[in-house]
């Protein structure tokens, strides 16, 4: 069993999680809170729960499995804070933050990835 803490990646996508909930969130109008917040926040803390849940698991291939989730994860989160960004409940430069976070997280899950498979 793996300890989901000492990967960096978790790492990142814990801070993404903190930082969507902390800086992203509470700039959405009230009519959003419990839509598109909700779903934000839902595809959010997914990528670190499912990177946790796969260090859980006995085999590199269900570990695999639980990463290939968290990626689609943060594909998910990619589109709703684009979405977001689009319908201008937030500034250029607070997308281009979150959407750095959410891409290094992405290339961390994606190395991590190619690792366990090789």
């Amino acid at each position: 069993m793996r300890d989901y803490k000492k990967y960096e990646v978790w790492q990142k996508a814990h801070g993404l999680t903190l930082f969507v909930y902390g800086s992203v969130l509470p700039v959405l109008p009230t009519s959003e809170k419990y839509d598109l917040g909700s779903q934000l926040k839902r595809a959010t803390y997914s990528i670190a729960l499912n990177i946790v849940e796969g260090a859980g698991r006995n085999s590199d291939a269900d570990f695999a499995r639980f990463l290939d989730m968290a990626l689609g994860s943060c594909h998910e989160t990619e589109y709703a804070v684009l979405l977001i960004k689009d319908l201008n409940y937030i500034t250029e430069d607070l997308y281009r933050e979150t959407d750095n976070k959410i891409n290094e997280v992405k290339a961390m899950l994606i190395g991590l990835l190619k690792k366990i498979r090789q």
